[in-house]
Order: C-alpha cells, then sequence, then structure tokens
C-alpha cells in the first residue's frame, strides 16, 4: 500500500481549513492537492483530531501487514490441495511437487519449497548413479524365465554369472523394475505338536511322500508322487502318472532304494495308496520304517508341504500340459532345476545337489549342530504310530 506524503497532522489541519469557511478550490490549489483526494479526506477522517486519525492510519497499516500473510495462507492451501494423491515422502516425489507448483502456481522455488517442507539442495539434487541398464535387462530375463522367484532367489542367480552387488540394491532394482511376485492366498493348515524324534544331518536319515494332483489341457487329471529327502532337500524321485497305486508305490521305493540306499524313516499321510496292504507288505519285506502323522495335520510332514507348493506355484500353475508326455518332460526338467540350480532359502542359499556333496565330503558320522549352513531337522509327528503293520486279513 503506498505511504501518503501527508501526516496525520497535516490531513486534519487541512480539514479544519475547509471548516473555518475557505473554500474547497482555494484550499486544494494551497496545499497542491486535487479535488478527489480532498473528498476522499474528508469522508475518511471528517470529524476527527489527530489521535483518532493516527490510531485509524495504525490500524490500516496492522490490516495490511496481516491480510499478506493470509492471502499467501489461503495460496499455499490451494496448491496442497492440487497434490492430494500419494504422499510426498520420497526425495523424488519431493522434486516432483516443487515442480508442480512452481509451473501450475506460478511460485518461487524458495516458497515452494517451505510449503512441501523440503530443503532446496535436494530439490536441486541431480542423480549420478548409473542406469545399470545391462543388469536390469538380465534382472528382468531372469524375472521372465523363473517368474515366481522373488528377488532374494534372483540375487543369487545374478551373482552367480559375476554381477557382483548388495542385496538391497537388488531389491531396489527388482521394485523399480515392477518385478515383484504376487502371492497366492491357500487355505490355512492345521498345525500340530511333534514328539521330540531326533535325525542325524545326512543323507537317507528321513523321506517325505506325498500326492499333487494336477489336470491336462483337456481336462483329464493326473497325479505325481514326490518322494523329498529332508535333510539335503533333494527331490528323489517324481512319478507321473493318470493313475498310481499302492503296488505302484511300492515299486517306485523299491528302485529308488536300489539306488539311492534305504532310507532310515519315511513320513506320509493317511492315504489309501500308503495304508493299503501292499504297502504294508512292502514295509515288512523291505524292513523300513514307515511313520504316519497325525490326521489332519499336515505341517507334521512340512517339508514334502513345502516342496509341493513349490511345485504348485513355480511349475504347475506356470504351465499348460498337453498330456503325459509332455508332463512326464517337464516335472523332470523341474526337478533337475530344482535339485541342481535353484538356490534354496533353508540351505543358505546352496542348491540341494550342492549341499548333499557337503554332507557327504564331510563324512557319514551324524552331525546335528556344527554345520553353518544345516538348518534343523524337523522331527515326525508322534512316535506312537512307529510299529510293526501287518496286512489286513484277505479273507
Amino acid at each position: 500500500m503506498k505511504r501518503s506524503k501527508f501526516t496525520e497532522e497535516q490531513v486534519t489541519s487541512i480539514l479544519r481549513e475547509h471548516e473555518a469557511g475557505a473554500k474547497t478550490a482555494d484550499v486544494c490549489r494551497k496545499h497542491a492537492i486535487s479535488s478527489a483526494t480532498f473528498y476522499a479526506w474528508k469522508a475518511k477522517f471528517g470529524g476527527m483530531d489527530v489521535s483518532d486519525a493516527k490510531r485509524l492510519r495504525a490500524l490500516e497499516d496492522e490490516n495490511a501487514k496481516l491480510k499478506r500473510p493470509l492471502a499467501e495462507s489461503m495460496l499455499d492451501q490451494a496448491a496442497l490441495r492440487d497434490l492430494l494423491g500419494p504422499k510426498v515422502v520420497t526425495p523424488a516425489a519431493r522434486r516432483e511437487a516443487v515442480a508442480i507448483l512452481v509451473e501450475s502456481h506460478e511460485m518461487r522455488e524458495r516458497r515452494a519449497c517451505n510449503v512441501i517442507g523440503t530443503d532446496r539442495s535436494s530439490v536441486r539434487y541431480q542423480g549420478r548413479r548409473p542406469d545399470d541398464a545391462a543388469l536390469r535387462d538380465r534382472l528382468r530375463a531372469l524375472a521372465g524365465e523363473r517368474r515366481r522367484f522373488g528377488y532374494r532367489r534372483l540375487h543369487v542367480l545374478l551373482r552367480r554369472e559375476g554381477l557382483v552387488m548388495n542385496r538391497k540394491k537388488a531389491q531396489r532394482l527388482y521394485l523399480e523394475e515392477g518385478l515383484s511376485v504376487r502371492k497366492r492366498r491357500g487355505r490355512e493348515k492345521a498345525t500340530g505338536t511333534r514328539a521330540p524324534l531326533l535325525t542325524v544331518a545326512r543323507p537317507n536319515a528321513r523321506w517325505s511322500v506325498d500326492f499333487v494332483h494336477d489336470q491336462f489341457a483337456d481336462g483329464r487329471r493326473f497325479r505325481i508322487l514326490n518322494v523329498i529327502d529332508d535333510v539335503t532337500k533333494e527331490c528323489l524321485a517324481a512319478v507321473v502318472d493318470t493313475s498310481i497305486s499302492g503296488r505302484r508305490v511300492a515299486r517306485e521305493l523299491t528302485a529308488l532304494i536300489a539306488w539311492r540306499g534305504k532310507p532310515g524313516l519315511i513320513v506320509s499321510d493317511h492315504g489309501t495308496e500308503f495304508t493299503s496292504n501292499a504297502m504294508l507288505a512292502w514295509t515288512e519285506k523291505a524292513g523300513v520304517a514307515w511313520h504316519f502323522i497325525a490326521s489332519g495335520k499336515p505341517m507334521q510332514n512340512g517339508i514334502c508341504e513345502a516342496f509341493n507348493s513349490k511345485m504348485r506355484d513355480e511349475l504347475l500353475n506356470e504351465t499348460l500340459f498337453f498330456g503325459l508326455g509332455h508332463a512326464r518332460s517337464a516335472v523332470a526338467r523341474w526337478v533337475a532345476d530344482y535339485n541342481v540350480a535353484r538356490p534354496h532359502s533353508s540351505l543358505g542359499y546352496q542348491t540341494p545337489a550342492a549341499y548333499a556333496a557337503q554332507l557327504t565330503a564331510m563324512g557319514d558320522q551324524p552331525r546335528t549342530h556344527d554345520l553353518p549352513c544345516c538348518s534343523p531337522i524337523a522331527p515326525p509327528a508322534q512316535q506312537r504310530q512307529i510299529q510293526p503293520r501287518t496286512p489286513a486279513s484277505t479273507g
């Protein structure tokens, strides 16, 4: 607001001259003011003394000082309303918000930074980080080949190829490329208590067996019999067929023992194939201890259940099978990759084959705690079911 060159005392004295009988034109000519200025003074300060005029001028000055912060505050609120949306937290988001305020609301950069609550140096910062184009391309290629792998396993694969970087950088690039894996929600599974049963950390200490079901493109269903070494996490066998009976399970286990050796214990659920007379007779003939988990508690066979979920997530849900031969070849390729190439988190991101070779190289003596990468072997459920079994009478 432009400051008047006349003080309050001068204005009141000029008005008093007019009240004393002087003509308006003579007063304006004498003091070199226009008639409009005179009548504005008269409307504003008419009938006031000097103290009242000073008080009115002080109130006007104070009002002018208050109006400017109020107007700026209202402008800031209007600008912030235009920025409603995701939270302005990261430096990149703050730089973008400042650019919007400067371009759309014609704010100065300093004021825009004050509105956002950030420092001008961070807004003006120009990143010097390399774009890592080759690394990003390889990360996308690996994620496309193994679509159900998270950034930790992809990081292990990148390090194997000599692309050395820390895990946090792998995670950052993984998120920036939008490669996050959508988790599939499954049914909640009942958990049960387990009786302590020591299992030594060596191959063939304990096997787990279970079935996985899927279907072909034409709707026909097929089954997969999985046999897992609970210590090395290796998939020893994955038998694919449209129907697998108890006798077929016995034949497959016999062939597997001839190649791998006899296990100390086999764990399974109460499936009809495992409780059939053929399997009861086979366990007595082969001299293999067989343990059934408690009914309704699949997590007592958790290692095999975890393997089944990985097979479901990475292979069965990602592949369309067109026949039995196609299914067998696809499952065989995936099992070979699982044993030899896929890093396993519970083994310190070693492969099951490498971990088994490490245990073999350390000798056959029992080891349960002195291996840095050896995770505790989960004991099976109640020992009360490990007992001699006799075939049911056929008469």
